[in-house]
């Protein structure tokens, strides 16, 4: 029984959308940050004009249907029931294609390219670029299962996916994910290269080999390094407490939607390339029903979790399946090739854009198709 795919719904009362309201009505709010930007953190105006948006405008019964129009399914796998979308391309011999997303993402991420994905021609391609989509919801996020033991790391998660590919009939399979998606999707490429027709990363974890003399940097390689020791100095606290204490930031993540908000609106404002406001590029609804992911199953506690079993572990094996990178201007990691290339001895495909940032799927969904595409024609 354990092996049965069980279609999935989400349903949710009305009275937890009640309880949502009046927690959101009856906030306790801080003063004011003492500064004029982000520096801070959320400002205090944003997330207040935000949130009352969430209360008075924020369209539940239509977010209920956005959030159900893919078909979902569940299925168990080592003890862990597993939340998943499972979309088929109308095209008999598409790539079998796995997408996964990180934190503070979900599978809302990818409801812009689903469609592209799996129906090209439809969206002005070719069947010959068509996927079957299947994008699993982490361990610990969104309807999955929540770990109730330690192990639950990106290499356990990557040997659950592999399975999870195999239990609905694809013994080869393409793999693409940025964040921790990417950490996955590499630990894929390291242990399960056998599986894989190929990987597609839009977040590259890599840094140029320690000792490299600083006077043979390009100019383009020296200010991805500034950015990157920029976020190391700044932007790096919410993953220094979610790596060392989960639990504790977790109280208040499940228990306040403001602080949920507060906390992963941040990041979007942070990771995403946009003009001041991220709902710029991913709109107040997209926002709200990324959010609507974590505080409807409450999974801060989970998902912060996946930083205390897998942060500053990444494995240091080669990445033996085909690979291909898009690297996004706005990204945490901004490597070039050259740094990438000894993680990935297939290297067939790189590509550095010219806008988007860490949510590409959401940001860039017409440039996140093309590069996918792009990637798995040189797998062929």
């Amino acid at each position: 029984m354990d092996e049965d795919i069980r279609p999935f719904q989400i349903d949710i009362a009305d009275t937890d959308i009640a309880d949502l309201r009046d927690r959101l009505s009856r906030t306790r709010w801080p003063e004011p940050e003492t500064v004029g930007d982000w520096s801070q953190g959320t400002p205090l105006s944003y997330l207040r004009e935000l949130c009352q948006y969430w209360l008075d405008d924020y369209d539940w019964s239509a977010a209920h249907a956005r959030l159900n129009h893919f078909p979902q399914f569940l299925t168990t796998i080592d003890g862990l029931d597993l939340h998943f979308l499972h979309v088929r391309s109308p095209h008999v011999y598409a790539t079998p294609l796995l997408l996964s997303h990180g934190w503070p993402g979900s599978v809302v991420e990818f409801r812009k390219v689903i469609g592209p994905l799996t129906d090209p021609v439809t969206h002005g391609g070719e069947a010959a670029d068509a996927f079957h989509v299947v994008c699993p919801s982490l361990p610990g996020f969104g309807f999955s299962g929540k770990p109730t033991a330690p192990g639950w790391g990106t290499e356990r998660i990557a040997a659950a996916w592999d399975q999870l590919m195999h239990r609905l009939g694809y013994l080869r399979y393409g793999a693409q994910g940025g964040d921790w998606g990417a950490m996955i999707t590499m630990s894929l490429g390291q242990q399960h290269a056998d599986s894989l027709a190929g990987i597609h990363l839009n977040m590259v974890p890599t840094l140029p080999a320690p000792g490299s003399p600083h006077e043979e940097l390009t100019e383009r390689e020296k200010s991805s390094l500034a950015a990157f020791a920029a976020h190391r100095k700044y932007g790096t606290g919410y993953s220094r407490q979610q790596s060392t204490r989960p639990q504790s930031i977790g109280y208040g993540l499940v228990d306040s939607p403001v602080g949920l908000a507060g906390w992963i609106v941040e990041k979007f404002h942070n990771w995403s390339d946009h003009d001041g406001d991220p709902a710029t590029v991913v709109s107040r609804d997209e926002l709200l029903d990324n959010l609507m992911m974590y505080w409807l199953p409450g999974t801060g506690a989970s998902a912060a979790r996946l930083y205390w079993e897998s942060f500053g572990k990444l494995s240091q094996a080669p990445v033996t399946a085909p690979a291909g990178c898009s690297i996004f201007p706005k990204d945490i990691y901004r490597p070039s090739r050259r740094w990438a290339e000894p993680f990935f001895p297939d290297l067939r495909y790189w590509n550095e854009l010219d806008s988007g940032g860490h949510f590409a799927a959401f940001e860039e969904p017409d440039t996140f198709v093309s590069e996918v595409r792009a990637a798995f024609r040189t797998f062929r």
